[in-house]
């Protein structure tokens, strides 16, 4: 029988400071611990996540929610085989917060230190949650990313399209904003949603009308913010009925471009003939019931496999982390203490930049 191996991950990209102890037997992967703490309530007054309150809560509270997930997994430090942290892509103090921590335990323990990329601790959580084989097709839609993925191996994965400008997420965050709605923005618009109606507002599904799997939010968000004008300018100001209609309408566009845009990106991943088809998702807005019924549909509809893992786990966690941070192990793709902190991290290094380049490198 294999021995058990202990994987320590730890996440801190965005505003959510988070801690997990992964076991892996012969049997499989266990979450035997994960540790989330958020940051809302520091950032409400703001309509967004402020990068330098964010770098200050991780430092304050990674230590914390690492002592709570060894408590709960009943471990201590000298029984972890490794420590994984994820090195990049986010708010550059967040990720500092989390990887510094890790190289500190990694060098008073002597064990090895594993550079995550967040994005791959997305894209492979439906291995930690269901085993399935590669390669599959996975959709990470969350507050900062959007991009369709055929994931080929633990390191290996294939970008076929995702979006030029604003994620879904931020659009949710910022439609939200625009209506008045508290953060985080996408469980608001979909609580308001239901009371709406979405032929309310003719809203546009930006590049439908063009080939290939890349996606724009930005200029509905644009159309959300005229339309809200026009009724304020009619009305007087905005009439709940019409907030929730507004809300309905946007959410309804968001869920058929990334319908559309999925089924395209199932047609050519369907043509690398894979055993086990599968489509995936992850990511905060993975979360958004309205947009995952219709996924679900679409694989029905195309005889593929859907996979949504657990809410604790389409959000930004530690246990993800962990998983993809085994998966180097087990690999020997360990770190020097001199790896740095990376902003910007593409998955698909071959693949021409979605958003561009700069100094700092391609941005996805």
């Amino acid at each position: 029988m294999q021995k058990a191996t202990h994987i320590l991950g730890i996440e801190s990209s965005c505003d959510d400071t988070a801690a997990a102890i992964l076991r892996v037997t012969d049997t499989g992967p266990i979450v035997l611990s994960s540790v989330v703490v958020g940051q809302t309530g520091l950032h409400k007054d703001y309509g967004g996540v402020v990068p330098e309150i964010a770098a200050r809560a991780h430092v304050e509270r990674v230590d914390h929610c690492i002592e709570d997930a060894l408590d709960q997994a009943s471990l201590s430090l000298t029984e972890i085989d490794a420590i994984a942290a994820t090195a990049g892509p986010g708010l550059i103090g967040g990720v500092l917060s989390g990887l510094m921590s890790a190289k500190a335990l990694a060098s008073a323990l002597g064990k090895p230190l594993i550079a995550v990329n967040h994005l791959a601790g997305h894209a492979l959580t439906p291995r930690l949650t269901d085993q399935i084989a590669y390669p599959y097709l996975m959709l990470l839609v969350s507050g900062g990313h959007c991009q369709f993925l055929v994931v080929h191996a633990h390191d290996d994965f294939t970008r076929l399209g995702g979006t030029i400008d604003d994620a879904p997420g931020e659009a949710f965050d910022k439609v939200a904003k625009l209506l008045g709605l508290p953060q985080p923005g996408g469980p608001s618009v979909q609580a308001l949603a239901e009371k709406g109606s979405a032929a309310a507002f003719q809203l546009p599904r930006p590049l439908l009308d063009r080939p290939g799997c890349d996606m724009s939010f930005s200029g509905l968000k644009t159309a959300v913010l005229r339309a809200r004008d026009a009724v304020v300018t009619q009305h007087g100001g905005l009439p709940e009925q019409h907030r929730a209609d507004l809300c309905c309408a946007f959410q309804t566009a968001v869920t058929d471009v990334l319908a559309e845009k999925s089924r395209r990106a199932l047609v050519t991943y369907l043509d690398l003939d894979p055993s086990q088809p599968v489509l995936a998702v992850a990511g905060g807005v993975a979360a958004n019931t309205q947009i995952r019924a219709k996924l679900e549909s679409i694989s029905a509809e195309m005889n593929v496999r859907f996979i949504a893992p657990p809410l604790s786990l389409c959000t930004d966690n530690a246990a993800m982390i962990a998983y993809a941070g085994y998966a180097q192990f087990q690999h020997d793709q360990t770190a020097e203490m001199t790896v740095s902190a990376r902003p910007r991290w593409p998955l698909d290094t071959i693949s021409a930049p979605l958003l561009g380049s700069g100094k700092k490198g391609a941005k996805a």
